[in-house]
Order: C-alpha cells, then structure tokens, then sequence
C-alpha cells in the first residue's frame, strides 16, 4: 500500500472513531488564503496533490478530488486514481456530489474553520435532500492522523514604510471608520492576512511566497483596531509602529472575543471569513453584517507610491529575466539543463538584485510536454531535462519591498515548428488585445475576457483557465476582487468592475496535451484614457511589465499592422528602460532582441 493509500485508511478510521460518515478537505487555511502554510496543508498530505486549489470528499467507500481546468492533468499525474475519482469543477461542485454519493442518513464532517458560511449552506441543502447532515468538528481528523504536521510559522511581523505604502495605518483606519458608520455598524472583523497586512502597515513571513502574517484583526467604530496575533511574532519595532490606536492580543484570544458582542451589529465578508467567525458572534449574541471586507477596494486601487513602486520593481525584475532570456537561450540547446536548473538560475539573478524578499510563487519552469499543464510545479521526482526541439516556458515572479511581480515567457530550443509560431503568434494576438483595450467605467473582465481569446477561437482553439488576475502591492500575487476570465474561471472575480488603479495579469495561453505549452504574460495598470471628442469616461491599460518577447516564435504575417505596431514599440520601450540596467552583453544582446519586426 502507497504512504498516501495508507493516509486515506488512517482517515477512515479516524471517521469511524469520531462518528463520522465522510469529511471534506479543503486546500486554505482559517483565513480563506489561496496559498497556506505548511501547518494547512492537509490536502497536500493527504493525496499528493500539488496544486495551489482543490478540495477532497472522503466517504467509507468512495473518495473524491475536485480541481478545476488549470489541474486536469497534473491532478492525475500526483494522485492516485486507484484510491479517488477526478471531479471538475465547477462542472461538479462538491455540495453536488456529495448530494450524489453520500449514504442516507449519512453524518458528513467538516471544519468550520476552513469554510465558509456560504458553503456550509449549499452543502447542508444538497445533503438534507437525502436526509444526511452536516457536522462541524471541534477536531479536524486529518490532524489528528497527521504525526509530523508543521507547527505555524513563529516568524516576526515586520513594518511596511509609510512611504511605500502611500497612505499611514491611522489614515486607512479613519476610513474604515467612516464605513463603519455609513453601514451602522459597530465593529468590523477582519480575516483575510492580506487585508490585515495591507491595513496596518505590516508585513509578515508567515506564508511561503506571501508576505503575511498569521493573525486577525477587529476594527472598531472609533477607527481603533484589536489585533489578534501569537505573542512571539511582535517586535518592539512594530509595536511602536502600531501605536496605542492599536491594542495587540493573543491569537488564541480572538475566538472568545467572537463572543462578547451582544447587542452589537458586526460586519463580516461572508466570502473571506470562514463559517466559525459568523457562528461565534451570533452564539454571543451579536448581529452579523453580512458586507464585503472594505479594504478590499482600496487595496487593489492602487495609489501613486504604490504604482511608483510596481514601476520600480518592474524594471529591476524585468533586467533580472532579461539576463536569464539570454542565458537559456544560449545553454538551453547545449544540453545539461533542467527544469530545477533553469529556476534556480531565474532566482539567482533575481538575487543578484540585492533587494528581492522572496518569490511571489513558487516558479514554473517547464519544458516540453511539462509546458502543457498550466500551473506545473518542478519537483525532484518530475524535474525534465531542457531537450532541442521543445519550448520551454518559465512563469515567475519576485516580492520587493515596492512591488509583486509576475511574468511569463516562452523560449524555443532550437528552431520552432510551425505550428509552435502560428499557436505563439495567436496567444500574442490576443495578449496584444488585451493590452490594447480601451473600454468604458464599469466594465468587468468577464467582458474583456473574450478578446485574448479570439484569435485562438477563430483556430477551433482555447485555454482552460482565466485571462487575468489581480496582483498585490507587496502582497498576494493573486489578489481580489477582479479577475479577467470567463464566468467558469474565478467565481465572483469576472464580474467585478475594473477600477483605475488596479493591477492585472494579461496571460492567455494554448497547450497541447503531451507535447508544450504557451503563455505570454504581462501585468497591466488600469488607468484613466481621455478619447477626443468621447462623451464616455473611459479606462485603459498601461503595460507595467519590461521584457522582451520572443521574436524566434512570431510569425509576423499574422500580425496586422496595428499588432506589429505595438509589438515594436513595446520592445522599443523595453530596451530603453532595461537596457541602463544592464551589463555590455546582457544590454548587446537585449538590444538584438529588441529590433523592429517587420512583414
């Protein structure tokens, strides 16, 4: 029997012992978080999924794994098929399934702390129509058969310069206070780590890749805020940074709290706040609000220091790839090279800049068929070597102190096929689309969605995942409330306007199962454009990302001339700004890279 065969009886029989018909797992943590600590990652342990979203269903007889299209493969390469079946979602939800294939009768668990209220609900509605239940756990069982799980991370928190932040925490608090009282509302409850982190002027460590802390934080009507987070973690540095406007306590504290707002109305996101913090406070009495978290909009407007920042870290990340463009593209074909080589080079002359903090996700360097799963993750055990005739494609970004970075470019080593230039040529196509977009206030990615993707459909081609996401400041590479995909893609996010301010991914894709994959990726900043004589206010794109695109993949006579126009001079733009940033040879062969495309 597999280690994960024998973690899926273990939990069996931990049901068993608590009582329990079945148990969903889920990949987040108590804060909602799309990435989690090590102590959180109970699916990972489970089933060997690598993935960063997915949900399990354990039933005494039948398990279940749910991912959605960015997954399907890889899915099936980490997980053992004898032991779960592959569900999709949002095809399938798991509420349905487990509706379909749970026992009558059946007591179904789950942890209230790892989900929220609104899928509390879906799932007891599709289990109460074959009269099973849910139950919440006070003990989640995969801990409890999990004899080396990590503790959470002890890391200190550290302070976030007002002067890249733009705006001070007292600031930021007055207006949550405002909030406050335009809703009625006497508190409001804060889970999500990016929220807190964007709040309070703080960064943290204790999240791979994301620079958060493990902590909540309740503001107050008066624009005080108690901030609940372990003891050890607190420095005198940010205590002084804090202030006394901010009350620090135990994070074991904040649970009780929950408690002790009888008679007051609290507001709580129901989609960033797992079910127990709703259930606490109308246990206690207290009146739950059930509105959107109100840093979530002023933090993906970005403000000037915060744009001037992204602007900075841009230049510098986009130097550092630069450099390894033309390291791969010279020892690539040589041989010798792999996946875990290729990234580890991309880090090295990321640190070379003296100033990167940390990846903004762990790198997907991939070659080959490994190019054709979307969000591919490099281990020992798939590590490939970098072979003539495939593209390889490398998907990555940095966190600095003044901006998160994520880019995506694809290499051929060796001489393309030309079905690998057409397919790069659509994908660029539509990424240029996109990046050329003018649309009027209001607008929502799920409208913009559909012009990265018709030079792919008018080919009988698609990819199946979104066309964009948000991007922190310093913060979460994926980062809400707007997202450009299609309904299917990202929930809510599609349909939420986009806003000046705010920082998107720009990254369609075409993968052929079993041989490469293509992805060209920039993020753009969504900025106010005046039309002459428009009677519409309008909005726009600004590209942010510096690096140059692959000519060898382009095949230039499916470039309109608009297309070719901004093709050159956004490598025109690239090689003015990045080649004062680099060496005699890096800038040489930048500069080569760089020079007009013609039909």
């Amino acid at each position: 029997m597999s280690t994960h065969s024998a973690r899926l009886t273990a939990l069996r029989e931990q049901l068993s012992r608590q009582r329990l018909d079945g148990f969903v797992v889920p990949l987040t943590d108590e804060h909602m978080s799309e990435y989690v600590g090590a102590y959180a990652q109970r699916l990972a342990w489970l089933t060997g999924f690598q993935g960063s979203a997915g949900t399990a269903a354990v039933l005494p007889a039948q398990a279940a794994i749910f991912t959605d299209g960015r997954y399907t493969l890889q899915v099936r390469e980490q997980v053992d098929g004898g032991d779960w079946q592959f569900v999709g979602v949002p095809e399938t939800s798991v509420a349905q399934w487990l509706g379909d294939h749970a026992a009558q009768g059946a007591r179904i668990g789950y942890d209230p702390w790892l989900h929220t209220r609104q899928w509390v609900d879906e799932a007891s509605a599709a289990l109460a129509k074959i009269g099973a239940t849910l139950v919440p756990v006070d003990a989640n069982p995969v801990d409890a058969i999990w004899p080396d799980r990590p503790a959470p991370s002890a890391a200190t928190l550290s302070v976030h310069d007002d002067a890249l932040a733009g705006r001070s925490s007292a600031d930021k608090r007055g207006v949550i206070a405002d909030w406050l009282a335009t809703e009625k509302a006497d508190a409001v409850v804060l889970a999500a780590l990016d929220s807190i982190a964007w709040l309070l002027n703080v960064r943290g460590a204790d999240v791979a890749r994301t620079p958060v802390a493990l902590a909540y934080t309740i503001v107050n009507a008066d624009g005080t805020a108690d901030l609940f987070v372990a003891p050890e973690k607190m420095s005198d540095a940010v205590r002084q940074h804090l202030g006394n406007a901010v009350r620090v306590h135990d994070r074991a504290a904040f649970a009780p709290a929950l408690g002790a707002f009888a008679g007051k109305r609290i507001a709580v996101d129901p989609s960033l706040s797992v079910a127990a913090i709703p259930l606490a406070i109308e246990a206690g009495g207290g009146t739950v609000l059930p509105l959107r978290d109100p840093v979530v909009i002023p933090k993906a407007c970005k403000n000037p220091a915060e744009i001037a920042g992204h602007q900075a870290a841009s230049l510098r990340d986009g130097a550092a790839l630069t450099r390894f463009l033309r390291w791969i593209a010279s020892e690539g074909p040589k041989g010798g090279q792999t996946e875990l080589s290729a990234a580890a080079k991309l880090r090295q002359f990321r640190e070379e800049t003296g100033v990167l903090k940390d990846l903004s996700f762990d790198t997907i360097s991939a070659t080959g068929p490994h190019g054709a799963i979307p969000h591919y993750h490099v281990t020992d055990e798939s590590n490939a070597p970098i072979l003539a005739g495939q593209l390889y494609l490398i998907d990555s970004g940095g966190q600095y102190a003044d901006g998160t970075t994520d880019l995506t470019r694809v290499v051929p080593i060796g001489a393309p096929t030309p079905e690998m230039r057409d397919r790069y040529t659509r994908v660029l196509k539509g990424h240029i689309a996109l990046a050329t977009a003018v649309f009027p206030h209001g607008t929502t990615g799920q409208q913009l969605d559909a012009l990265a993707r018709l030079p792919l459909w008018q080919a009988g081609l698609d990819f199946a995942h979104g066309t964009g996401h948000g991007v922190g400041s310093y913060l979460s590479v994926h980062e809400g409330p707007a997202r450009i995909a299609k309904p299917s893609y990202g929930g809510g996010g599609p349909q939420e306007p986009l806003r000046a301010g705010m920082i998107l991914s720009n990254e369609p894709g075409y993968y052929k199962a079993g041989d490469y994959g293509i992805r060209i990726e920039n993020l753009l900043l969504v900025v106010e454009r005046e039309i002459s004589g428009g009677e519409t206010p309008m909005l726009a794109f600004e590209t942010l990302t510096l690096a140059p695109i692959d000519r060898d993949l382009i095949d230039a006579t499916l470039l309109d001339a608009a297309e070719l126009a901004w093709l050159n001079a956004y490598h025109a733009r690239v090689a003015e700004a990045l080649g004062a940033a680099l060496a005699d040879d890096d800038r040489a062969w930048l500069l080569a890279r760089c020079q007009p495309i013609t039909h």
